[in-house]
This record gives structure tokens, sequence and C-alpha cells, in this order.
């Protein structure tokens, strides 16, 4: 990986504008949250064996209880302060921040290196909480066959999101990952959280935490759920599956990442959408 590149003019003037409380209409009061100012990550590591348990089933033991509980407490603390915190999902790591937070998603384009119109998926918790930020133009079946898993589904955008966050566009990629700690993080953060991949953009993605080290001293906390997938697999890393569902009727695969023929099926076979003949953007 590449060297983490220096923020913006524009990025750092609204991070220092956040971080002091100063600025236009003071960033920070505006977004409720100020950007940490430390000296880096915390590592937190994820009980091995409850890493990700079955769905319906929680951590066993009570020490496995109490490390998975100081996880959740000490990300949605960070979360809540405007950090950026590391995660695991069913894909691949992922850096989270409050999607209500403005400064810190300059941060995480600032981070990344990311084009600014590049835009950030959602994440969210359940499939219920998706009709309060999108217009949902489909089953709620056809949501629940598809959530959780490694598929990003892209909608109209609600007025209830930050008007920050993709300004550029009106559609928004919602995730729901097919990982325990994830869901119980949307959940107990109760609010849409910003999601994009652990890694300098144009970089490969990361598996593990080792490999995006390079930018722990830029994060909050770094939640470490293990290895995910074969390491030496590159469909491991090829992300979510993101699919356009915006147009009743039809569908447009905007990225086929690591989970398109299953997808398509779903979308085709028993939803009965048809594939949109607009190239993808």
């Amino acid at each position: 990986m590449g060297p983490v590149r220096t923020p913006p003019p524009a990025v750092m003037g609204a991070v220092e504008a956040a971080t002091m409380g100063l600025g236009e209409g003071s960033l920070a009061h505006r977004v409720g949250c100020l950007l940490p100012s430390g000296p880096g990550a915390r590592l937190l590591q994820l009980p091995r064996c409850v890493a990700d348990p079955p769905v319906g089933r929680t951590p066993g033991s009570g020490r496995d209880l109490e490390g998975w509980s100081e996880a959740l407490s000490a990300a949605v603390s960070a979360l809540r302060a405007g950090g950026l915190v590391a995660v695991p999902t069913d894909t691949l790591y992922g850096v989270a921040c409050s999607a209500c937070c403005s400064a810190a998603l300059g941060a995480v384009y600032s981070l990344k290196g990311r084009c600014q119109t590049k835009p950030l998926a959602v994440c969210l918790g359940r499939v219920a909480d998706i009709y309060r930020y999108c217009r949902v133009r489909v089953p709620r079946e056809l949501l629940e066959d598809l959530l959780p898993g490694p598929v990003t589904l892209v909608m109209e955008r609600s007025g209830e999101l930050n008007k920050d966050l993709n300004p550029f566009t009106p559609l928004v990629g919602i995730r729901i990952p097919d990982h325990a700690f994830m869901r119980d993080l949307a959940q107990k953060f109760s609010g849409p959280l910003a999601l994009t991949s652990a890694n300098i953009s144009s970089q490969p993605s990361s598996l593990n935490v080792k490999e995006f080290q390079d930018l722990w001293p830029h994060l909050s906390l770094v939640i470490d759920g293990g290895p995910i997938g074969d390491m030496k697999s590159p469909e491991c890393r090829l992300g979510s599956t993101v699919v356009d569902l915006s147009v009743p009727g039809k569908y447009r695969i905007i990225r086929p990442g690591c989970a398109l023929t299953q997808t398509a099926a779903i979308l085709q076979k028993k939803y009965g959408l048809v594939p949109s003949e607009e190239p993808c953007s």
C-alpha cells in the first residue's frame, strides 16, 4: 500500500473547524460531533470463537460476552465522537463513520485519497431501517432475500440522510452485512453508518487488519475480527455486488462483486426484474 495522502486544503479546513469548534456556523456544532485528536487507533480483538456466530445465537461464555460488549461499546463511542472505525464485514474490512457527521465523512475521503464524487455506502442493522432512509420500489421480500448479505442495494434516498453524504446524487447504496458484529453495531449505534473499504483508493482491499496497518494512525479504533475469506483467492477481494434498484421493474449492475450470479438469479427468476440497458456509470 502507498502512503496516506495529504488531505486537500478544503478537507483540512473542515476537519480543523470541526476539531476546534470553528468555521462557518461551527461545523462541529451543526453535525453534532468532533473528530478525535489522538496518537492513533486502539485495537480490539473480537473473541475468535464467536467473531461471527450463526444468526440467532450470541457468544457463549461470560468472557466472550464481555469482550463482544466491550468492542461494541468502544465502537459506538468512537463513532458518536466523530471517529473513523475499522470493522470486519462479510466481504472485506471496512472503515465506518457516522453518516450524520459531515466532518467524519470528509475525513474518510481524505484518508483514502478517494474521489469526492465517488459515493459512500450506508450500513444499517435491519431491513426495516431501509424505509426510513430510502424510497423503496421493490417488494420487502426481495430486500429480505438479499439482505443481510454481500450485496449493496442502490435506491433513491430520502430526506432523512445527511445532505453532505453523497450530495452529487439522489441515490444511495445500502449495506446490511451478513456479519453479526456489524449488525449489532449498526443497531446499537441507532443511526446510519457510512461504510467503505479499508484501503487507499486504487490499492487492494483488505482481508485482515495487518493489510491496512498504514491507516491505523488515522483511525480511532480497529476491530479485529480475524481473517475474512480465503486470502489467496482474488475473488475474495471483490467486495459486495452493487445493484441499482431505483427504476421500477429493472435492475442495473454497478459492480459485479462477489455475489453477482446469485443476486441476478433472485432478481430475474423470482421477482421478474429485467436488466437495464443503461451502461454502468
